[in-house]
């Protein structure tokens, strides 16, 4: 590894044991190498220190980082951006897997386009076992040339992972930090799609696993989700309908810091009255896992083999 490698790769974890060492592997496994994987470990209770500790000892690129209480997960997220040096950036989740090309191909997406801000690839969601739950086919016009354009596709059509894409680190600098309210996410990836067009890599190399521990199936309320990303989030003072009002104005604050022009702001402000006042069709904005599995798990052998060290570490 380089002293300043191009990309940085956070990985905020807690209590990751389950999974942790596979996506270990894929993410170290990668076809590109240029990159530091930085682990912030966040007051883990379980193996999860260990395992960073033995894959740090292996490999110079991971910087594990242990916090000494758990802050919840949106800071230990912001933390570990925070830490990165590379000019390009990609959040990580630890049960996630990823195919051996996705940084590679992503890479060389920005780099043939200087006027995209964001690279991710095709997707399918995975169950505990690595086998085809969902696949998913992109729908969203985030590669339009136009920012109000990205920014309605954002609000009405049903969310893909572009939270997960490797981006370039100064516009992310350039965005308000990820907060803790209800859907915090989806406002936070509407503020960087503000600041420039997308583009989708027509490969399926991520695989993003559901499985009955992951946070948003053992934090099924809105405000036990929002407490997990964010401990202060307890208590009277966060009640549910402060959390959706700080939804609803995630994107009205957004719009208003985005380097738009006058007609593009007002487009913009369109497209979210029209949003906050109709009914938004059936499925719009859910998450691709929530939705009827696939058919044959088909595409499960083809995981096994697309990312890197699987195999090896199952022998």
């Amino acid at each position: 590894m380089t002293d300043r490698p191009r990309l940085s790769i956070g990985l905020p974890v807690y209590n990751g044991e389950e999974y942790l060492a596979e996506s270990f592997d894929a993410l170290l496994g990668q076809t590109y190498e240029d990159f530091e994987l930085i682990v912030s470990d966040n007051a883990s209770t379980d193996g999860t220190e260990d395992i960073c500790r033995r894959y740090a000892a292996k490999d110079s690129r991971v910087r594990y980082l242990r916090l000494p209480r758990n802050v919840g997960a949106t800071p230990n997220h912001n933390r570990v951006f925070a830490e990165a040096r590379g000019e390009l950036f990609k959040w990580a989740s630890h049960d996630d897997l990823y195919a051996r090309d996705l940084l590679r191909r992503c890479v060389e997406a920005l780099d043939e386009r200087p006027g995209v801000i964001l690279a991710h690839t095709g997707q399918a969601v995975i169950d505990g076992d690595a086998r085809l739950k969902v696949p998913y086919e992109y729908g969203l016009a985030t590669d339009s040339p136009h920012a109000p354009e990205r920014f309605r596709s954002v609000l009405f059509e049903p969310g893909g992972d572009d939270f997960y894409g490797v981006l370039r680190a100064d516009v992310l600098r350039r965005v308000k930090p990820l907060d803790s309210y209800h859907h915090a996410d989806r406002t936070f990836v509407a503020e960087i799609a503000l600041h420039g067009p997308f583009h989708q890599v027509p490969e399926v190399l991520y695989f993003r696993r559901d499985h009955p521990t992951r946070a948003e199936r053992a934090n099924p309320s809105k405000r036990s989700r929002c407490v997990n990303l964010d401990p202060r989030r307890a208590g009277p003072l966060h009640p549910t309908p402060r959390l959706l009002a700080e939804y609803v104005w995630g994107f009205v604050a957004a719009i208003g810091r985005a380097p738009l022009s006058r007609a593009d702001r007002r487009a913009c402000y369109r497209h979210l009255s029209a949003w906050m006042t109709s009914r938004v069709r059936p499925g719009a904005g859910e998450r691709v896992e929530d939705r009827t599995p696939a058919g044959p798990d088909a595409l499960g052998v083809c995981v096994d083999a697309l990312v890197a060290g699987r195999e090896g570490r199952r022998a």
